[in-house]
């Protein structure tokens, strides 16, 4: 069973709980905020329509755990409760990286060196005008050309080559595999690229060009990046983020969930995984993470000025000892009722991640919108069991096929007609089963609604203008005093 809940901007929550390996959408609910009560209750719901899961994987979140804990306590069989491996390496990733990736982006951006490269190269193209296209051309087999020197091009193609220097500098993003932090650090990226540059800039201007056209350009490009030199402890705040990022990749490369080095029976290979080599890279993976926090541990400067080393890895220490628990487990054995043998749970809660990538993308592409805020207010929770439909064992089974739909609805509405009470007289009514609110968000758009409306004005300028009683007050002898 995998369980998790999304948002756009705080609003409109939807928490689907899946089947892990069928794929199948057992159940959506719209739900105020992502909290333990909620869930829970969604959760007995989805067990009692659909039994008891051989396994529950869920994120970090406290609502997440405490409801999923919560789930499985009062069922009979144990069931393992798992946590992703990918949100605990995100939770990491952002209490290890964030300040100094934060504190890092303030210089660049006080500094306001994306802005002026893209600046200067406006500037280039502005200036080479009517040449730019024979200035590109020429750039590009100076570039194929074997580099005997570091001598720039005369003219145009010298200019050309300055301008796409800046263009390269500002263009860290392309390097990027997934652009999401902390798995890509952006403004690291950006700061590494323009020390680059400018070391670039600084080997050209070795041999000064003799063009004083280039070489004015090649110098305004050297004093355009020159304020990542100046800015007083910007090395420190980079020197010390650099240890933290070694270390995330480190633990990214021991849980093997770097791009590409997880799911394949050996590296650079299309074919999936045997069950038997599946089970091997658990077990690798687990031994390994138990030699990385040996290592930490060692490493660990228990005295002296290496204090955000030491806190670096307390950091990584504290999530393994709070976490490292619910990462294993992944191997669950099925009763006999369902075929026996060992199947294995996914290590992530991708599946879900997925699904809502799909489903938003969806949204977007329907209604044109990119905030999806309102659409997702007003979205009922039984459009993700419509997703349903892309699977061919559920619609076997659901309907046959999907031209059958249409019918199978139609029975369903006549059955629900017969059983109606006002057609079995004096027949015992089914006790509903209570459904979770669906108010999402602080602020829902029926509430907004009610408290923007003119009578709401109305009565609480009427509060605020009216006189403040009179009051009487009674002393403990007689007397008696009015107070407003």
């Amino acid at each position: 069973m995998h369980a998790d809940a999304t948002c756009e901007d705080g609003r409109g929550t939807l928490l689907v709980i899946l089947a892990g390996w069928r794929r199948w959408v057992l159940g959506s609910w719209k739900i105020p905020t992502e909290n333990a009560e909620a869930i829970l209750a969604c959760a007995r719901l989805t067990v009692r329509r659909f039994g008891e899961p051989c396994a529950v994987m869920r994120d970090l979140g406290k609502a997440m755990i405490s409801a999923c804990d919560d789930l499985v306590a009062g069922l009979s069989a144990t069931i393992k409760v798992l946590g992703c491996h990918g949100h605990f390496l995100a939770d990491i990733g952002r209490d290890l990286l964030k300040p100094g990736h934060n504190a890092l982006r303030d210089a660049l951006r006080r500094l306001k060196i994306r802005g002026a490269l893209r600046t200067f190269a406006r500037d280039m193209g502005r200036e080479l005008g009517g040449e730019l296209e024979p200035a590109r051309e020429g750039f590009r087999n100076w570039q194929q050309q074997e580099p005997e020197t570091h001598d720039l091009p005369a003219g145009a193609t010298g200019v050309a080559a300055v301008r796409g220097l800046a263009q390269w500098a500002f263009d860290y993003a392309a390097a990027e595999k997934s652009r999401n932090f902390p798995f890509d650090q952006p403004y690291l990226d950006l700061y590494d690229h323009c020390v680059r540059a400018r070391r670039v800039v600084d080997g050209w201007l070795r041999t000064p060009p003799k063009d004083r056209r280039v070489l004015r350009v090649l110098r305004r490009l050297g004093r355009t990046l020159d304020p990542l030199r100046r800015e007083p402890g910007l090395v420190r705040v980079v020197r010390d983020l650099r240890v933290r990022v070694n270390l995330f990749d480190e633990l990214r490369e021991t849980l093997r969930l770097s791009p590409g080095s997880y799911g394949r029976s050996r590296p650079g290979s299309k074919q999936p995984m045997t069950l038997r080599q599946a089970r091997k890279e658990l077990r690798d993976i687990r031994a390994a993470l138990a030699r990385f926090t040996a290592s930490l541990r060692k490493r660990r400067p228990q005295r002296g000025p290496a204090q955000d080393l030491r806190e670096a890895i307390d950091v990584i220490l504290d999530h393994l000892k709070r976490h490292g628990k619910s990462l294993w487990g992944h191997e669950v054995r099925l009763p006999a009722k369902a075929g026996g043998g060992v199947r294995l749970v996914e290590r992530t809660n991708n599946l879900c991640e997925h699904f809502f990538h799909a489903f938003k993308h969806g949204e977007r592409r329907r209604s044109g919108r990119k905030n999806l805020a309102r659409d997702f207010e007003l979205l009922p929770p039984e459009s993700a069991l419509v997703q349903n439909f892309d699977c061919p064992d559920y619609v076997a089974i659901v309907c046959g096929t999907l031209s059958r739909l249409p019918r199978v609805f139609a029975e369903m509405d006549a059955a629900k007609r017969r059983k109606s009470p006002r057609r079995q007289e004096g027949a015992q009514r089914e006790v509903p089963v209570p459904q979770p609110i669906i108010e999402t968000g602080s602020l829902p758009i029926i509430d907004r609604r009610l408290i923007r409306s003119e009578d709401m004005r109305r009565r609480i300028n009427a509060v605020v203008r009216s006189r403040p009683p009179r009051i009487t007050i009674s002393g403990r002898f007689g007397a008696s005093a009015t107070v407003s």
